[in-house]
């Protein structure tokens, strides 16, 4: 018995010993958010309910109204999905595609400080295409690209905790 406690808790002490630890909730520097994103954009929608539910002091605006009392202003500059032909068959089909998600954001004070300047994040997939099971295609382009969106709010999310406030 004693012998098997050992066996499961010494990778454990290993993790450890070596300075590993799960990432925790992120702790920004701000209180204040205003998210300024287009209304439709579902890349925001993702991104509030994110940072609300960071579990930190946090508070996400997006009326216009309470941008004065935003202590930073995160401007989602734009969100563009791309479908690039990658492969053709000898008869000059589709056969493989790449997916792309381009995001470009900013994080600026209400000072007008630029505390994340103009920056493009890019995720991309590549998938193969057969258009004798397009629909089933088309709906995995659809789930890759809800896959992209989740790893470049995770990617904000990363960036907005590194920022630290002079």
């Amino acid at each position: 018995m004693a012998r098997r406690t050992f066996l499961a808790l010494a990778p454990v002490a290993l993790l450890s010993a070596c300075g590993f630890r799960l990432r925790g909730a992120p702790e920004f520097a701000f209180e204040s958010l205003f998210l300024n994103a287009p209304a439709g954009s579902s890349l925001a929608r993702e991104l509030q309910r994110t940072l609300e539910a960071s579990g930190g002091r946090l508070k996400v605006l997006r009326e216009p109204a309470t941008l004065p009392t935003a202590q930073v202003v995160f401007d989602l500059l734009a969100e563009r999905q791309e479908r690039v032909v990658v492969g053709l068959t000898a008869s000059g089909q589709v056969r493989e595609l790449q997916l792309r998600l381009r995001v470009r954001i900013r994080l600026r004070g209400a000072d007008g400080n630029e505390w994340i300047p103009d920056t493009e994040l890019l995720q991309n997939r590549d998938i193969s295409y057969s258009e004798t099971i397009a629909l089933a295609k088309e709906a995995e382009e659809a789930l890759l690209f809800r896959n992209m969106q989740t790893d470049i709010v995770q990617q904000i999310v990363r960036r907005l905790a590194a920022v630290r406030l002079k």
